[in-house]
């Protein structure tokens, strides 16, 4: 594999995880831009690159820079990707696409056009337990389907002194809480279990109306004593879907539930078996089975399904995770540009898909009423 030049541009929590990905998939990172030149320097500074853009122009302008990682907050993505496809760049952007389903069409469609590889950072998919899960159900273990329930909550909005851009729509999009993790799990759930959701009935709530003013900091808790924001964009939801097959899924999500951290968890049950998978245990796939029996598949490279194999790059017992998830999505877009074709890795049709579902799911909780997906 050549070496690839990469630029990203963001410097939050999220930039910093793709700048490790894109080193041990053996990247060159030529440079950071960030939210101003100042703040690129001293980004570039502290990650050892050699320069700081001024700004996303002068990305584009690099002759060096064969993919941009876009890994800035919501709104901007779509302006972003944008540049960089016309610019001839291959393009990781951060999800949501874009805040509307229109927009993330609209990239999509460039995408295609421009033959350039564009993915979207759905990572829960690199869990190899996740791997195993989904090629059980493609074999028919489980039968046919007969629920899909699950979860995932935080809570690191629990304090109302807790903000950030997120909880801006302005910024963040129409949806908060669905739309930054509920597409994950339906992300999720959807590539594991085969089959697709065509209705949804949504519910929203804001339980916190006011908040601290938000710091620059993604996930932290500013000083007291600040000024308050009322707050417009939900804090939980909950989510009924029913299957292209007739199999009905409930969701529940939260970022306010004290003691989770990042409790994504799902369980397919099927007419023989049934799987369940808690990503803050993701070291072990359960299986339930007949005649009141259980097991469970532990991560490993050494027995599974080949992609459970493939992506078990550590012996059992030494514990992956998220990272390893993102390293190894990364890691196979870039093999996507050297012409590979990597199995389950996440495009910017995944992020229409993932846009879809969302508008959908907003339009539900707005109306109270079952709501065509398509």
């Amino acid at each position: 594999m050549s070496t690839l030049g990469i630029a990203i541009v963001g410097t939050g929590m999220i930039g910093a995880v793709h700048r490790r990905a894109a080193l041990l998939a053996g990247a060159a990172v030529r440079g950071v831009a960030a939210s101003s030149a100042q703040r690129a320097r001293e980004v570039a500074q502290s990650w050892n690159l050699p320069r700081a853009y001024r700004d996303l122009d002068e990305v584009l302008a690099d002759p060096q820079v064969q993919v941009v990682h876009v890994c800035t907050p919501n709104h901007l993505h779509r302006g972003m990707a944008q540049a960089a496809l016309e610019a001839g760049k291959h393009v990781i952007c951060e999800k949501p696409l874009a805040t509307t389903l229109e927009d993330a069409k609209a990239l999509a469609a460039l995408a295609a056009a421009r033959g350039r590889v564009a993915t979207v950072p759905f990572v829960y998919r690199y869990h190899p337990v996740v791997r195993e899960a989904r090629a059980r159900i493609a074999q028919g273990e489980l039968g046919p389907l007969h629920l899909i329930h699950g979860s995932y909550l935080q809570d690191w909005l629990l304090d109302p002194a807790s903000n950030n851009w997120r909880v801006d729509p302005a910024l963040g999009g129409a949806s908060r809480v669905f739309a930054d993790i509920g597409s994950h799990w339906c992300d999720l759930v959807e590539w594991v279990g085969g089959e697709r959701f065509i209705d949804v009935s949504a519910a929203f709530a804001t339980v916190i109306d006011e908040r601290g003013a938000p710091s620059g900091q993604s996930f932290s808790t500013p000083a007291a004593g600040g000024a308050w924001q009322p707050v417009t964009s939900e804090d939980v939801a909950a989510a009924m879907f029913r299957t292209s097959a007739g199999t009905l899924a409930s969701l529940t999500v939260s970022q306010v539930s004290a003691g989770r951290r990042n409790r994504l968890w799902f369980e397919i049950d099927g007419a023989r078996a049934s799987v369940a998978f808690n990503q803050e245990d993701a070291e072990r796939l359960w299986i339930g089975l007949p005649d009141q029996r259980e097991a469970i598949f532990v991560r490993g490279p050494g027995a599974g399904s080949a992609e459970q194999r493939r992506l078990s790059v550590l012996p059992a017992g030494h514990a992956q995770g998220y990272g390893g998830c993102f390293d190894a999505f990364v890691a196979d877009t870039y093999r996507a540009i050297e012409g590979e074709q990597p199995q389950g890795l996440p495009t910017f049709e995944d992020g229409v898909r993932s846009a879809l579902i969302v508008d959908r799911v907003i339009a539900s909780a707005r109306t109270r009423a079952w709501t065509p997906i398509g």
